[in-house]
């Protein structure tokens, strides 16, 4: 097996060294210069390549990571002293007035004590 592969060969480099000696000059200068160019650019491309395949996986590792790390993680809510004994009711009411029909009737009695209270509630706090 191994003689017609080596005749295959033989015969290929002669082939290539005839096709060598009969090329123009100004075809091998370019030819050169072809292969230089793409043997630079490999240089840096090789770079960039192995660059990839190191951060490519490491990035996914990163995002599995934090992936877990959040699904893992309980959700806590606020645990500070005077937030513990809040409602969540009374947190939304510092959002939104209340509804009319829903709210406690005696709220709407004193409406110009809340008025008042707005305006100097500040500044009576700070004495």
């Amino acid at each position: 097996m191994n003689a017609p592969d080596n005749h295959l060969e033989r015969r290929a480099r002669e082939l290539y060294r005839e096709a060598a000696r009969q090329l123009d000059p100004a075809a091998a200068a370019r030819l050169r210069a072809a292969r230089r160019a793409a043997l630079a650019g490999a240089d840096g491309s090789s770079l960039a390549q192995r660059l990839l395949q190191l951060l490519l996986p490491a990035g996914a590792f990163a995002a599995i990571a934090f992936a877990a790390l959040m699904l893992s993680s309980p959700v806590q809510g606020p645990t500070g002293g005077a937030a513990a004994g809040l409602s969540p009711m009374t947190e939304a009411d510092g959002e939104l007035p209340p509804d009319a029909a829903a709210a406690d009737p005696a709220l709407y009695q004193n409406l110009d004590f809340y008025g008042w209270l707005a305006k100097n509630g500040n500044s009576q706090a700070s004495r």
